[in-house]
């Protein structure tokens, strides 16, 4: 009887399955469905095959869903994993990570469970009514019988064999019941092939631009189709190949134009750019830049980055995947991240660097993100964001001197008279432009491409990188007709509140002080916001940022030695220009609010060269120094001896040898003695190679030993140089990917799923990737996706 009547919803054993995938408590959509209470996705499953459920778990009308899911992701074979050694027999042994070569197509390995399993038995055996405990409930884990791998695939008519046809014809649509109903003629399946490739090729144009490619209303009489079906349209009206096949002279099922059909095209894209990048990849190390943030949706997500070092020597930072957390502890980010790189067979085991901007629950000493990772692999070194920390030095500065806390309060509040309406902005403009027309009639002012642009005043963000000397600086080039816009406003406003705030403003910007500050803050910001944008491009590496931070100290100690006069002279002068009462330094200084007899005995010169030039410039100094205080570790100071520069200079082969000793996975014993005589050599050789002159940081020497096959010499030295490359400097690449997130998921699209979302921001990221992929790839991969009505 069990045989003709099953259970519609079978009891899952609690610790048969553990889902790392956010529970809702809204509905599951057509794609999901509940085992368990738990909703899973069943275009992309769990990739873990000891976590599974078993697939007959699954409702009968989803099996074959689930099952072209996993044939499609392919086996779970985490080549970089560190397999754990378990007694088996008379000594310890371990899964062998050769055997994903010797049985690509079917073995899985199981990191939850320590063991091994078959792809092919667990989607059909249990249909076929036959056992495979070993490889497919249990797992196998008797890894000194390697024969049993082999005696598991067996003859022709095996069980596993079987297993394995029937896969290929699930997978081979010419078998399917929809193609045997309906033998396409030849010119139907050319028709079919260019209507899937012009919905392709829109669909690409769209993503890579980041543009919305749904509409309101995509019936046939709507004037508000969308970008799509727009698209799709212009196309067809300009090339009559196109056109007789697709939209209304397509057949009723097929037009290939459905939300559906769009969704599996751009997973199929964005599939395949994440696949060309892992391949690039290869099973070479990494690190991972991760960040948290809400979307426009108010949905917590965590954006994963990959940097690593390509084939020629290049730093590449790459957008692994988005995955909503529904918690930010450091706990359910780990479990993310774990679950993200299941789906990719990437590993733990073979991270080398980890790069956060500061958050308590990313760098905690005890249960942050950094420790949770450091206790499975040690060698995943952190590093904390340069330009999170150079943004951090500025705002301490700005709020405990209070001088230049009143000045950027000053700021705020002319941000907010001036650009809180158009018109006094449009005032702004109109003022500036008459201006610069004067100048250029007089000859004062050049011009030429690029200059003159139009300017406004930007508020300052202590989040964001560069803004406050950006904010300064325009301001500097507008303060006349900033000026002039607050006297209209102090003689016309709308009511007395706006009119006391302009006059109290002008007030405060035409004293000698504010404009002091104002210079000030420019040349001290602007020390540090070279530095700022330098951290922020991809192939920067570790020892030139150590450099750089050491030349923005030198610099803003040169400027607190000698200075002062250059300073005071420029103050001056622009006083002189704007009409601003200059000041005698001998005299005895007043404290703005405070009477004569309450002000302290000093003069303007001590105030301004001691209160606010010397101690504002210590200030920032002492803050370089605390917040960098991670660059005079071992690890660090050890990889600058890697520095090109001046023919090696730094070259210390001790530290270096010391270097190789934090990463004792990849520099065993005998690797140390041998990179010994390499560094011996290589030091010699690259002192008379004139190619390795001149070079500018450990990434020129990567590409150039790489260009001159210097690599494969001197393989171990390589790798240090590699492993120094990893160690990120900045989350900058992490910040665009919140950018771009932006662009993609807007206020008109706040409705967009997480899956579609994680596909676009791929597309769109990556877009470099996608443009080097064909079609064809597409078209391949969108057909077996699904038992579709066409063939190719």
């Amino acid at each position: 009887m069990k045989k003709y009547f099953k259970k519609l919803r079978p009891t899952l054993p609690s610790s048969s399955f553990d889902l790392n995938q956010n529970v809702n408590k809204t509905p599951p959509s057509s794609k999901e469905v509940i085992i368990e209470e738990l909703v899973i996705d069943l275009e992309n499953p769990p990739s873990d095959p000891g976590l599974r459920p078993n697939i007959m778990e699954y409702p009968p009308e989803k099996r074959d869903q689930v099952r072209r899911a996993y044939l499609l992701k392919g086996p779970c074979q985490p080549r970089n994993h560190n397999f754990p050694q378990t007694m088996d027999g008379d000594r310890k042994r371990r899964f062998i990570v050769s055997w994903f070569d010797d049985f690509k197509d079917w073995l899985e390995y199981s990191v939850e469970k320590d063991a091994a399993y078959c792809l092919y038995c667990y989607l059909f055996s249990a249909d076929r009514e036959r056992k495979h405990t070993n490889f497919v409930s249990e797992g196998f884990s008797a890894w000194r019988k390697k024969a049993r791998l082999r005696e598991h695939v067996g003859n022709h008519d095996s069980d596993h064999n079987q297993c394995r046809i029937a896969c290929e014809n699930l997978m081979n649509q010419s078998q399917s019941i929809q193609t045997a109903f309906s033998r396409q003629l030849e010119k139907s399946k050319i028709e079919y092939r260019c209507r899937l490739n012009a919905s392709i090729g829109c669909l690409r144009y769209l993503l890579m631009q980041g543009l919305p490619f749904r509409g309101n209303d995509e019936s046939e009489n709507s004037t508000n189709q969308g970008n799509f079906l727009e698209l799709l349209k212009f196309i067809a009206s300009n090339n009559e190949e196109i056109r007789n096949v697709v939209l209304g002279n397509a057949p009723e099922n097929p037009k290939l134009t459905s939300l559906d059909i769009q969704r599996d095209i751009i997973n199929t894209a964005a599939f395949e750019i994440t696949k060309a990048i892992i391949l690039d990849m290869g099973d070479d190390l990494f690190s991972i830049l991760v960040d948290e943030c809400r979307d426009v949706s108010v949905k917590e997500k965590m954006r994963v980055i990959i940097r690593y070092v390509d084939s020629f020597g290049c730093v590449i930072e790459i957008f692994l995947g988005l995955v909503h957390v529904c918690d930010t502890s450091a706990t359910l980010l780990l479990k993310g991240i774990k679950s993200l790189f299941s789906n990719y067979g990437l590993s733990i085991a073979s991270l080398r660097g980890q790069g956060y901007d500061g958050a308590s629950n990313m760098r905690g000493e005890f249960h942050g993100l950094k420790s949770l990772i450091l206790k499975e692999n040690s060698c995943a070194y952190y590093i904390h964001c340069f330009a999170h920390q150079l943004q951090l030095t500025l705002v301490v500065v700005v709020k405990k001197n209070l001088n230049v806390c009143s000045f950027f309060n000053t700021i705020t509040r002319l941000c907010n008279v001036i650009g809180g309406s158009c018109k006094r902005r449009d005032m702004l403009r109109e003022k500036q432009m008459e201006k610069v027309i004067a100048g250029i009639s007089q000859g004062v002012i050049e011009t030429g491409q690029g200059l003159n642009q139009e300017m406004t005043l930007k508020r300052p963000g202590d989040i964001r990188w560069g803004s406050h000397f950006g904010t300064l600086i325009n301001l500097l080039h507008l303060f006349s007709s900033v000026i002039e816009v607050l006297e209209f406003v102090g003689e016309n406003g709308n009511d007395d509140s706006q009119k006391a705030e302009a006059i109290d403003l002008i007030d405060i910007m035409l004293r000698f002080e504010f404009l002091f500050v104002l210079h000030l803050m420019i040349k001290i910001l602007g020390i540090t916001n070279g530095l700022s944008q330098v951290l922020q491009k991809k192939d920067q590496n570790i020892v030139n940022a150590m450099h750089l931070v050491k030349v923005s100290k030198c610099h803003l100690q040169q400027v607190r030695d000698d200075g002062w006069e250059s300073l005071l002279k420029q103050v001056v002068e622009f006083c002189g220009e704007n009409n601003v009462s200059e000041i005698d330094m001998q005299d005895m200084f007043i404290v703005r609010g405070r009477s004569r007899r309450r002000s302290e005995d000093m003069t303007n010169l001590h105030h301004y060269r001691v209160e606010l030039f010397y101690s504002v410039i210590d200030m920032q100094l002492q803050e370089l120094n605390n917040r960098f205080d991670e660059v005079n570790t071992s690890l660090l100071l050890c990889m600058a001896c890697l520095d090109p520069k001046d023919s090696f200079y730094a070259f210390d082969m001790n530290k270096l040898i010391e270097l190789a000793k934090f990463y004792p996975s990849e520099f065993p014993p005998i690797a140390l003695i041998e990179l010994e005589y390499q560094l011996g050599n290589f030091i010699i050789d690259v002192r008379m190679d004139k190619n390795l002159f001149k070079l500018s940081g450990i990434g020129d020497l990567a590409k150039r030993m790489v260009a001159t096959r210097k690599h494969h010499v001197f393989p171990l030295v390589y790798l240090l140089v590699k492993l120094s490359l990893l160690l990120p400097v900045a989350t900058a690449t992490v910040e665009r990917a919140f950018s771009a997130m932006k662009i993609i998921k807007s206020s008109l699209r706040n409705k967009m799923g997480d899956d579609l979302l994680n596909d676009c921001l791929v597309c769109y990221i990556e877009r470099d990737v996608f443009a080097n992929i064909d079609n064809d790839v597409v078209m391949k991969r969108f057909q077996s996706m699904k038992s579709r009505r066409g063939s190719l």
